[in-house]
């Protein structure tokens, strides 16, 4: 049986917050808190660049996906910022699930490409995205993909 994936709503931001802060807790990296999270996704998800999908009922895992204009393309190229499902539900189906509904969003929104960053220690989360057809380097020559970043 194919788990329960749903877009995110704005009144879905709590449980949405929950999650991300677990997800940096888990992997020791700093969190803002749940309170800080809340109404940033609540506004967020209220406009047109952000969305989520959440799977489970109630839900146990996530993916939140920000949209941009790109000037090489007519749609927008979608950024998978966070992808997360509680340790217990991995290995369910559950991540997958939310994957292919996160790709059926973006082919309704018209989206031309989707981006994923993954660390590279991240070897399973590697070898997840590969699964879904998502590739590190460029389909036509071959050239792998980075990703460099800077804190302003």
């Amino acid at each position: 049986m194919t788990p329960v994936t749903r877009r995110a709503t704005p009144h879905d931001a709590a449980s949405l917050a929950e999650m991300l802060d677990a997800f940096n807790t888990e992997f020791e990296t700093e969190t803002p808190g749940v309170e800080t999270l809340e109404p940033r996704l609540r506004t967020l998800l209220a406009g047109p660049a952000t969305f989520a999908v959440l799977g489970g009922d109630p839900a146990v895992g996530l993916a939140l996906v920000t949209l941009r204009p790109n000037v090489w393309s007519d749609g927008p190229v979608a950024l998978l910022d966070e992808m997360y499902v509680e340790p217990e539900q991995r290995g369910t189906g559950i991540g997958s699930a939310i994957l292919q509904h996160m790709v059926e969003i973006c082919r309704e929104l018209g989206v031309a490409a989707i981006e994923i960053n993954v660390d590279e220690s991240d070897a399973g989360a590697m070898r997840f995205y590969e699964r879904h057809g998502f590739s590190n380097g460029d389909p036509d020559t071959g050239e792998k993909a980075f990703y460099f970043y800077r804190s302003l």
